[in-house]
């Protein structure tokens, strides 16, 4: 399914007045996270442990597969005490590697023009939103930034959207949330948000793909044009 005609009615009309937007891979490339997992940190904790760099990442994969939709996945302090590695200084390092995807400065600001709530929901660990924020200098949209560490429970979590619609005060039936992982959005949705949008093309880098159960948006320009 792509964006249809009614969703963008909806957004641009009183029927949506709350955006929830993910971060990596949905507003940001993800090729960023990528490549600091499966290769910078592999080199650095091969360099460290005397290992070969397919033996250093096999033994991370490992690692990370076992905190995967918890907390400590996306916790750079966790993985800097468990990995010995210095994870926010690394993570400065290739800084230059982040970048926002295509018309998402130009959807951001039909939002805003249209006077809608704009929130960032996401995964990442505070120290990573700042940096990223910094960077791509991309804040100044948004009202408020609503991590899980704040909430105390990641995004495939109920209670994450329980807490954060306390913070929030959104109403579900005029909400509109869009992520890049679909068992997030399948949560938003059991939680009860009206409108659920799949964003394809986390990274360019990577084969497209699009979501069987929800409406897909491969790049911004898909919902910008009934905004103009």
């Amino acid at each position: 399914m792509s964006a249809d005609k009614g969703l963008c009615e909806a957004l641009w009309g009183p029927g949506i007045k709350y955006v929830l937007l993910d971060m990596d891979g949905t507003l940001l490339d993800k090729y960023f996270d990528d490549y600091f997992w499966e290769h910078l940190v592999p080199e650095k904790y091969a360099e460290k442990h005397g290992i070969t760099f397919g033996r250093a990442k096999e033994e991370l994969m490992e690692k990370y597969k076992r905190h995967e939709g918890t907390l400590n996945w996306t916790d750079i302090d966790f993985w800097s005490r468990e990995l010995r590695l210095d994870i926010p200084a690394l993570k400065e390092q290739i800084r230059h590697l982040i970048e926002v995807h295509p018309h998402v400065e130009d959807f951001l600001r039909l939002l805003k023009k249209h006077r809608k709530k704009i929130f960032i929901v996401t995964n990442a660990h505070i120290k990573v939103l700042d940096l990223k924020m910094r960077k791509t200098n991309i804040g100044r949209y948004f009202d408020a930034c609503i991590t899980s560490f704040e909430m105390g429970y990641p995004k495939e979590d109920i209670r994450f959207w329980e807490k954060a619609r306390d913070r929030i005060g959104f109403d579900k039936e005029k909400t509109l949330f869009i992520d890049d992982t679909e068992e997030v959005l399948k949560t938003a949705r059991g939680f009860g948000i009206r409108y659920i949008v799949f964003k394809a093309h986390a990274t360019p880098k990577k084969r497209p793909e699009r979501s069987g159960d929800f409406p897909t948006v491969h790049d911004f320009n898909e919902l910008c044009h009934e905004g103009l």
